[in-house]
């Protein structure tokens, strides 16, 4: 049985791969979303990411699908209290930026979709560099008090602005973020490992990266000459072409073969093994592309295996 991992300082405790809900309502119907978040949860899953903005960049969308979808879920299987759902504000076309307005309204919106009355942990999706620290950070307190979410994070911030939201936490006693959400994994670590990360480490958050299988080209289905059928197949073939990407693929096909796994599984693995790092976020389109997700729980790399794919994504 996989072990649940402690989200940062909250009392969250969370599987070690979340589910991206982006694909709810996007590529994935009502119907596959479901069997998808069955299949999750029977294996022991009890992490849920969602966003408010989720999925209005498809024509016809107006933002708030996959928190629809995963409201009727919720409310179609009782389970609300068995999963930790993430979801965040900030990017949705109505309610746009960090105003104090904005995320209040925000959330009553996201309550009223996701058909609960709490949201577990609550995102700030992009930093607002034109509202203060002490605009937000005091609006997220209230939702906490309120007892409408439970704890905060933050996803696409940098080391300055997050250090200055948790410094202002602390100096007023308000509730200061737990998690930070950056773009990381194999083929792009630089975003995060620097001062993002130090920051992360030393105030003792928790990371769950998005972008966790690049796009797709971590599982090791794209390879020269090959076409694949996905929404995402342009991003993840960019990194076919670089040398970086051509030399984790290498070691990514010598670890999968040597321990008998997946390709997502190991690189996931890897991610999972970084500092700070709670979680990986990845979505599955449909229930097959699970299984190597989940195994997450089950690979530890070894010493020489970790060093191997460090290095080759240099």
């Amino acid at each position: 049985m996989t072990i649940l991992r402690p989200l940062g300082s909250s009392d969250l405790e969370v599987f070690p791969l979340a589910l991206g809900g982006n694909v709810f309502g996007w590529t994935a119907d009502e119907a596959q979303s479901f069997a998808v978040l069955d299949a999750y949860t029977a294996a022991g899953g009890n992490f849920v990411d969602t966003a408010d903005v989720y999925s209005a960049w498809v024509p016809g969308n107006q933002g708030g699908e996959s928190e629809t979808v995963l409201g009727r879920w919720l409310a179609a299987r009782g389970n609300r209290s068995d999963v930790v759902i993430a979801t965040k504000v900030g990017a949705h076309p109505d309610y746009k930026g960090l105003s104090a307005s904005t995320i209040k309204s925000a959330a009553e919106e996201s309550l009223r979709r996701l058909g609960t009355d709490y949201i577990d942990l609550y995102y700030t999706h992009y930093d607002d560099p034109s509202v203060p620290v002490e605009e937000f950070v005091t609006a997220l307190d209230e939702l906490v008090r309120s007892g409408k979410v439970r704890a905060i994070a933050a996803s696409n911030i940098t080391a300055e602005r997050l250090q200055e939201s948790l410094d202002f936490s602390d100096r007023e006693g308000l509730v200061r973020y737990v998690a930070v959400q950056p773009h990381y994994n194999l083929v792009s670590r630089d975003t995060y490992e620097g001062p993002l990360q130090e920051v992360a480490s030393r105030s003792g958050l928790a990371a769950v990266p998005y972008y966790a299988l690049a796009s797709g080209f971590l599982t090791g289905k794209y390879r020269p000459g090959t076409e694949v059928d996905s929404a995402r197949a342009g991003k993840a073939g960019e990194y076919l072409s670089t040398e970086r990407g051509q030399r984790v693929l290498a070691a990514l096909d010598e670890i999968a073969e040597a321990r008998g796994a997946q390709h997502a599984t190991v690189a996931l693995a890897w991610l999972a093994a970084q500092p700070t790092v709670a979680a990986p976020l990845a979505s599955a389109r449909t229930v097959e592309q699970l299984p190597a997700l989940l195994a997450v729980g089950d690979l530890e790399l070894t010493d020489a295996e970790l060093a191997r794919l460090t290095a080759a994504s240099a």
